[in-house]
C-alpha cells in the first residue's frame, strides 16, 4: 500500500471538497408560527411535506440511484464502501420504492439477514448518513412542531373535519394525530389556537436523537419496555402533579428518537418476543400504546438485523410464525465474487493504522486472500477441485472453457445451492491474518507466500474450528496457489520478460508470417541460415497456435485472418506488429515465454550467469516494480517463486 497524506495536491483537492460539500449542503434554517408554515412552506411543495418514512428514505435513495445496461440499480450511496452485494442492495432498494408506492411491504418490518461481518450494519449506517445528508438540502427539507419529542408533522394540527379540503386545495392526504404532549401543550399554552403553534425546519441526526433511533439487546432478564416508549419521569411528577401530565412521561424512548425516520434494531430476535409485538404493531399500524395516553402516531421505517444462528433458533419456535408473516426478510450473504472481496480487503487497510497502510502488499495478495475465501463459502459436498475452481471464476464472470453462458448464470443466481455465501471465512477473518502478518513481518513488505502461510497459521491455531473443517480449509489454500497465484505470476513475469525481448518477439512474429503466407500459397521458403529453399515449418507454425488453442481443423481460418490483417497493414503503410492481432501477440508471448525460460532457470543456478543475462533479469525485475505493482523485495520473491516453479515442470 503506498503512502497516504503526504501530497500537496491531494490536500487541497481534499480542502477543495470540504467546501463543495458545504455549500452543496447548506441548509436554510426556518421557524415561525403554523401560520406561516401554511403560507410560506407548505404552497412550494405540498407533497414533500406530506412524505412517510418510507417515501423520504426513498427519495433519498433514489436521488443517488441509475440503472445500469442490465437493467438493475446501482446507488451511490453504496458504491464506494459495499462491494459484491449488488443482489441484496437491490433488494433493499426495491423495498423502499414498493413502501413509497403504498403496497403493503411498507407495513412491514425490514428484516436484514446474514453472517456476521457481511455488510448488514454497514448497509443500515449509510442509510442513516444518507438520511443526515439528505436532511440538509432543500429537497430533503423536513418540518415539524418545535418542542415535540417526536418531532410530528405539523399537519397533524390541522383538524379532521378540514383535511378532506387540504385534498382539493393542495392535493395532498393528511394522516396522523398529534401526540399527547403537543395536544397538551396546544391546550394550555395556546388555548387551542393550532395556528400559532411554533413550526421549526429540523434535521435528522444520530447524535442528536432527530429522525433516527438505535436499539441494542442486552440481558433479557433485565430489558424493559422502557428503553423504547418512555416511562414516567419521577422528578417532573411533583412539578405537574400527575403521573398521566404528558410532560412528566419521560420520551426518550428509541421509537420516538426515530419518529419520522429509521429504527435500528440490532440483532433484534435476540429480545423479548413482547418487544417485537410492539415494534410489529408500529411497523403494521404506525403507533404505540403506553399506559395512561391513548395511541401515540408513529411514523417510522424498522431496519433490523440479524445473524443466522439467531434466525434458525426462532424458526424453531412455531408461535414466532405469525411475527415472520410481518417481516420483509432479506439475505445479506457473504459475496462470492474475489474481485470484490478483495476491494472489501483494501477498504478495511485504507481505513487501518498507517502501520498498516504503509505495509507494500504484492499484487496478488488480497486477490489470493479472498479467493480462499471464497472457496470456504461455495458448497463442495462432491465436487472435484476443478469444478470448485471453475465456480469461483465463474463467479467472478471470467471466461471458463467448458461453461455456457446459460451454465454459468445458473451457477451465479445459485439455483442449485440457494445457502452458497450464507456461511464460510468472514473478511474479518481474513484481516486479521493479514494483521498478524504484517506485525511478524521483518520487511514493509508482504507477497501473496507470506499471506497464505498467516492464513494457514491462523486456521490451525483458532480453537473455534473442527479439525474436519480445518483440513479442508488449508487445503482450500493450496488450491488457491496452485490453480490461481501461480498462473497469476507467472503471467506477470511472462509478460515483463516479454518485454526485455521485444526485438525476438517481433522477429518471431516475421516468421511466423512467412511461413504462413507460403504455406497457404503452398510455395517453398528460403531458409536464412542455408541459403536452401524447404517447405514450410508447419510444426513451428502449430507450435505457435496451440498455445491459444487453435484447432488443427481451424488451423486455416486462423492463417487466412493473420494474412488479411497483414495485407490490411500493408496497403495502409502501417507495419504489421504484435499490437495488430490479439491473439497472435498472445501466442507469441506463450512461445518465447515457453523458450526463454531458461533464462530464468541460469539466474537461480549455482553458476555465475553472463552479463546479458543478468541485464535482461534485472530488467525484469525493474519492469515488475515499475508496471505490475511489485516493490523490489516482492519481485525477487516471484522471479525466485517462478524459477522454482519451472524448474519443477
Amino acid at each position: 500500500m503506498t503512502q497516504q497524506g503526504e501530497d500537496p495536491n491531494q490536500q487541497a483537492r481534499f480542502i477543495e471538497s470540504l467546501g463543495r460539500f458545504t455549500r452543496e449542503h447548506r441548509a436554510g434554517q426556518w421557524s415561525g408560527t403554523f401560520s406561516a408554515f401554511m403560507h410560506d412552506i407548505l404552497p412550494h411543495a405540498p407533497e414533500r411535506v406530506t412524505r412517510s418514512s418510507h417515501q423520504y428514505i426513498w427519495d433519498m435513495l433514489r436521488a443517488t440511484v441509475s440503472v445500469d445496461e442490465n437493467g438493475r440499480h446501482r446507488c451511490a450511496l453504496f458504491a464506494d464502501e459495499l462491494f459484491g452485494i449488488d443482489e441484496a442492495l437491490e433488494r433493499v432498494i426495491d423495498y423502499f420504492k414498493a413502501a413509497a408506492a403504498g403496497s403493503e411491504v411498507g407495513r412491514r418490518l425490514l428484516l436484514l439477514l446474514g453472517p456476521p461481518s457481511g455488510g448488514k450494519s454497514t448497509m443500515v449506517i449509510l442509510l442513516k448518513r444518507g438520511l443526515e445528508e439528505y436532511s440538509h438540502t432543500d429537497e430533503g427539507a423536513m418540518y415539524a412542531i418545535a418542542g415535540c419529542p417526536v418531532h410530528e408533522s405539523p399537519l397533524h394540527l390541522v383538524p379532521h373535519s378540514l383535511r378532506a379540503a387540504s385534498r382539493a386545495t393542495y392535493g395532498i392526504d393528511i394522516a396522523g394525530e398529534l401526540c399527547p404532549h403537543c395536544r397538551a401543550r396546544l391546550d394550555n399554552d395556546f388555548a387551542g389556537d393550532f395556528l400559532q403553534m411554533p413550526v421549526e425546519r429540523f434535521f435528522v441526526s444520530e447524535a442528536g436523537r432527530s429522525a433516527i433511533g438505535t436499539y441494542a439487546p442486552h440481558d433479557p432478564s433485565t430489558a424493559d419496555l422502557a428503553d423504547l416508549v418512555g416511562s414516567v419521569d419521577l422528578s417532573k411528577v411533583a412539578e405537574y402533579g400527575d403521573e398521566g401530565d404528558p410532560r412528566a412521561w419521560s420520551w426518550s424512548g428509541a421509537v420516538y428518537a426515530a419518529s419520522r425516520g429509521v429504527l435500528e434494531m440490532i440483532e433484534i430476535l435476540k429480545v423479548k418476543r413482547e418487544f417485537l409485538y410492539l415494534l410489529l404493531t408500529l411497523t403494521q399500524e404506525r403507533n404505540v400504546k403506553v399506559s395512561r395516553f391513548p395511541l401515540i402516531y408513529l411514523d417510522e421505517t424498522i431496519l433490523a438485523h440479524t445473524n443466522l444462528a439467531e434466525f434458525r433458533k426462532f424458526l424453531q419456535e412455531s408461535e414466532n410464525e405469525a411475527l415472520l408473516d410481518r417481516m420483509v426478510i432479506i439475505q445479506v450473504p457473504y459475496t462470492l465474487d474475489y474481485k470484490e472481496e478483495a476491494r472489501i480487503y483494501a477498504k478495511l487497510i485504507s481505513s487501518a493504522a498507517p502501520a498498516f497502510r504503509d505495509v507494500h502488499l504484492d499484487p496478488h495478495v488480497l486477490h489470493a486472500a479472498a479467493v480462499f475465501a471464497i472457496l470456504s463459502r461455495i458448497q463442495d459436498a462432491d465436487q472435484k477441485e476443478l469444478d470448485l475452481v471453475r465456480k469461483v471464476r465463474i463467479h467472478a464472470d471470467e471466461e471458463v472453457d467448458g461453461v455456457t453462458r446459460g451454465d454459468a448464470r445458473r451457477i451465479r443466481d445459485k439455483e442449485q445451492a440457494p445457502d452458497e455465501g450464507l456461511a464460510g471465512v468472514s473478511p474479518r477473518f481474513v484481516i486479521n491474518a493479514l494483521s498478524n502478518a504484517i506485525i511478524q513481518s521483518n520487511q514493509k513488505s508482504l507477497s501473496t507466500m507470506d499471506v497464505l502461510l498467516a492464513l494457514k497459521d491462523a486456521i490451525e491455531s483458532d480453537a473455534r474450528i473442527d479439525p474436519k473443517k480445518k483440513r479442508k480449509w488449508v487445503d482450500y489454500l493450496v488450491l488457491t496457489r496452485k490453480d490461481f497465484y501461480n498462473r497469476w505470476v507467472k503471467e506477470d513475469v511472462h509478460k515483463a520478460l516479454f518485454v526485455s525481448f521485444a526485438q525476438e518477439a517481433q522477429d518471431l512474429l516475421d516468421k511466423y508470417l512467412d511461413e504462413v503466407e507460403a504455406s497457404l500459397d503452398n510455395r517453398q521458403v528460403k531458409d536464412l541460415i542455408t541459403n536452401e529453399e524447404r517447405r514450410p515449418d508447419e510444426r513451428f507454425l502449430r507450435t505457435v497456435e496451440e498455445r491459444i488453442n487453435v484447432s488443427e481443423s481451424g488451423k486455416q481460418s486462423f492463417r487466412q485472418e493473420v494474412v488479411r490483417k497483414a495485407m490490411g497493414a500493408y496497403k495502409r503503410g502501417v507495419k504489421f506488429s504484435l499490437d495488430s492481432h490479439l491473439q497472435l501477440n498472445e501466442a507469441v508471448q506463450q512461445y518465447l515465454f515457453e523458450q526463454r525460460r531458461d533464462v530464468l532457470r541460469l539466474v537461480s543456478s549455482t553458476r555465475r550467469p553472463d552479463d546479458e543475462v543478468r541485464t535482461k533479469v534485472s530488467a525484469v525485475a525493474q519492469r515488475l516494480v515499475d508496471e505490475y505493482g511489485y516493490d523490489s523485495h516482492s519481485a525477487r520473491e516471484a522471479l525466485n517463486y517462478v524459477t522454482t516453479l519451472l524448474a519443477q515442470e
